[in-house]
């Protein structure tokens, strides 16, 4: 059988389970504020946002890194036969760009 508890002890704990409960729904009220709900949302967003943009600029630096590398030979010397049609190409991407803003004024 389980030991009688005095008067003093069982108000005692109630006591202490009134503080915990207490201290319990503060920390709910925190949690659950606007304002800390906001901010949580703020954060995770902008987590995603640096996530993201730290996978596109290193897509970005290996595909720059790889095109570069196809306009070289292993000893440095430019590939004129790879770097004159990109060139050309750029240019008319280029001049058909200066067409259509022309065209739209």
């Amino acid at each position: 059988m389980p030991e009688a508890r005095t008067p003093a002890q069982i108000e005692a704990d109630i006591v202490r389970r009134r503080e915990q409960l207490a201290e319990t729904l503060d920390e709910i009220g925190v949690r659950m504020h606007p304002k800390t709900i906001i901010g949580d949302a703020k954060a995770r967003a902008a987590s995603t946002v640096d996530q993201t943009a730290g996978r596109a600029f290193v897509a970005v630096n290996r595909l720059v890194t790889d095109v570069k590398d196809g306009l070289r030979h292993e000893d440095g010397a430019p590939r004129v036969e790879r770097i004159v049609p990109v060139a050309l190409l750029a240019a008319g991407v280029v001049g058909l760009l200066v067409l259509s803003a022309r065209r739209r004024r």
